[in-house]
């Protein structure tokens, strides 16, 4: 009988005792002859080799919200005088391997050597695009962050970071990132995501996938992590419970083909769907234009992105496609006015 090498606990509705599923949603398991019909296929648009960025010097410390985009899923969180990363990736590129695997086509929007004291990290999953060993070791070394992430991930992180701090939760768990009384507390919801995750192909689904929902002074952010749409139940469990996000980062990117990817990525007219699910105030769209990961050209998210958005009838500038190095300050919704 297999056995998980990253996580013993108690079944749940979406853990079977080895592995993670999404309960009730469509596999998100791909065999040989899926990925082969899909290759074969020869769909894959042809993306440049590089794509120009102006990088950004963040300031050491910002006392309302900020977000800055590095690339893919990477994001740069300044709230209330902490910065946070979201699924930090400085590689070249998102594989295991340094000469095999996608290629980034932007460099990163913050130069390393220009971060600014970074005092947590959100993980949402283990996939070599969100989960990059060789940054962690960097973070770890240069920042001495504390990590958070789903069940699981810690052991990875672990085995290569042994000295990492980590906080680690299920779905719904709520994780301290700064104490602090009078409200100045910071702390990240782990949000349920339609997914997967795995390192190899013997450890498929053995680690959980998640989204973030950072609770700060300054505002709230959604990070939403890789997810499909499925039912949608998810997304409206998270307005239920966690209220509408001042700030929402959602994945835009690595759609197509749909018969593959509709059940772990979304599509740009999926994302809108999320964003007015939960009434974001506003939102910035990742996970497109760093690493060629499936067939759509470049630019088809950005532009897919300001047609779903025109067919609904929302102000582009409240859901902006995120751009390497770009900064964004948001105005929580309560003190508009």
């Amino acid at each position: 009988m297999a056995r998980n090498r990253y996580y013993q606990g108690p079944t749940s509705d979406h853990f079977d005792g080895v592995r993670f599923f999404n309960p009730g949603q469509p596999s998100t398991d791909r065999g040989l002859r899926a990925l082969l019909r899909w290759k074969l296929a020869g769909g894959a648009a042809r993306w440049p080799a590089a794509v120009p960025v102006t990088q950004a010097t963040p300031e050491a410390a910002v006392a309302g919200l900020r977000v800055t985009m590095v690339g893919h899923a990477s994001v740069l969180i300044q709230a209330a005088g902490m910065n946070i990363l979201t699924d930090p990736v400085w590689s070249t590129r998102a594989s295991p391997f340094a000469r095999l695997g996608p290629k980034r086509v932007t460099a990163p929007g913050i130069a390393y050597e220009d971060l600014p004291p970074i005092h947590a990290v959100l993980i949402s999953h283990c996939h070599y695009d969100h989960f990059d060993v060789a940054t962690l070791r960097r973070l770890q070394a240069d920042h001495a962050p504390l990590f958070a992430l789903p069940l699981g991930n810690d052991a990875i992180l672990k085995a290569a970071v042994p000295d990492a701090r980590c906080v680690v939760g299920d779905w719904w768990d709520r994780l301290v990132l700064r104490e602090g009384g009078a409200g100045q507390g910071i702390a990240t919801t782990l949000t349920p995501a339609y997914h997967w995750a795995n390192r190899w192909p013997s450890d498929v689904r053995m680690a959980l996938w998640s989204g973030h929902w950072l609770h700060t002074p300054a505002g709230s952010v959604w990070f939403v992590g890789d997810t499909g749409y499925g039912d949608g139940a998810i997304f409206t469990a998270v307005a239920d419970r966690l209220g509408a996000p001042d700030a929402a980062l959602i994945p835009i990117g690595a759609y197509e083909p749909r018969w593959f990817m509709a059940a772990q990525h979304i599509n740009p007219a999926e994302a809108v769907r999320i964003f007015r699910q939960v009434a974001a105030g506003w939102a910035m769209g990742i996970h497109w234009g760093t690493f060629q990961l499936t067939d759509e050209a470049r630019d088809a998210p950005r532009l897919a992105l300001a047609t779903a958005l025109s067919a609904a009838a929302i102000p582009p500038r409240r859901f902006v496609a995120g751009h390497p190095g770009e900064a964004h300050d948001v105005t929580p919704a309560a003190d508009e006015g």
